[in-house]
């Protein structure tokens, strides 16, 4: 039985991380010291790193949520390869060599493929800008790509880093709303975004650190500056009812419609997030 679970190490110096998990796999059996052949991924967040990251027929088979566009930003990509369902059964008929999986992804399969011997790699949701960075390099390393990850994380740092450049001195608030109520909170990776875009996040200044249920009428006494929603599905929801009350087209503050597909997963595409949402920032202009 081999398993990676990739979750934070706290005090590792920079680059031991990556070099612990590609000697953690290199040693795991002689059939992973070089680089997998046979990549399965079966969670939506892994499905894009790996189609990023994989080396051409590396990866041969990604979750079917790869190919939503509701939920992915690779729908097109993703096409190109057969779509699992994240069953045990399936996975194991296609004899891979490595299974990427997200810590809350199917864990009846991931057991299973662990009692049948097969590799599995766990990786933890990105819950900040600095989790999206660990977890390319960690892709990097369970796939024998550092190389390639190491200049992905290159680009990402960059752009970034052109971001930050422009930062303000003055901060105006943001607030992210959505299906009854919910906001992610200030600790989370939209959280992350809100604040490299140059925002104060409201959720944080009303403690909802860890995220939880905004009621409306707190939102509407706070008056953020800026609001981020989600698009709503099609059809009709009593969940989303919320999001196009009266009262919120009553705020004086702007709206900003962002997808969760856009920054629901660490991929270097939430460098395109943080630039959105700093367009926005600078519409509204420095707040007082």
């Amino acid at each position: 039985m081999h398993r990676l679970a990739v979750q934070p190490m706290w005090g590792f110096v920079p680059g031991f991380r990556a070099a612990l998990l590609a000697a953690l796999f290199a040693g795991a059996s002689p059939a992973l010291a070089d680089a997998p052949q046979r990549v399965v991924s079966i969670n939506l967040c892994t499905d894009q790193l790996a189609m990023l990251l994989a080396g051409s027929g590396q990866l041969i088979s990604v979750s079917f949520l790869a190919q939503d566009p509701r939920s992915s930003v690779m729908v097109d990509q993703a096409l190109a390869y057969p779509a699992n369902r994240a069953l045990a059964e399936e996975v194991y008929l296609l004899k891979p060599d490595l299974v990427l999986a997200g810590t809350f992804t199917a864990g009846a399969t991931v057991s299973m493929l662990e009692r049948l011997g097969i590799a599995v790699a766990t990786f933890p949701p990105a819950s900040s800008l600095a989790e999206v960075r660990q977890g390319m390099v960690d892709m990097g390393a369970v796939l024998g790509r550092q190389d390639q990850a190491a200049a992905m994380v290159a680009r990402f740092d960059a752009g970034l880093a052109e971001l930050s450049e422009a930062d303000a001195t003055q901060h105006p608030t943001a607030a992210t709303y959505a299906a009854n109520g919910y906001t992610p909170g200030a600790n989370s990776l939209s959280g992350d975004i809100i604040r490299a875009a140059g925002f104060r996040h409201l959720a944080a200044e009303l403690g909802l650190t860890q995220g939880g249920f905004l009621p409306l009428e707190a939102l509407i006494l706070a008056a953020p500056d800026l609001v981020v929603v989600g698009e709503t599905y099609p059809g009709n929801s009593r969940a989303e009812e919320i999001l196009s009350h009266p009262a919120l087209t009553q705020l004086r503050g702007g709206r900003e419609t962002l997808e969760d597909r856009d920054w629901v997963c660490g991929l270097p595409g939430v460098v395109d997030a943080v630039t959105r949402m700093r367009a926005a920032r600078d519409a509204i202009g420095d707040a007082p």
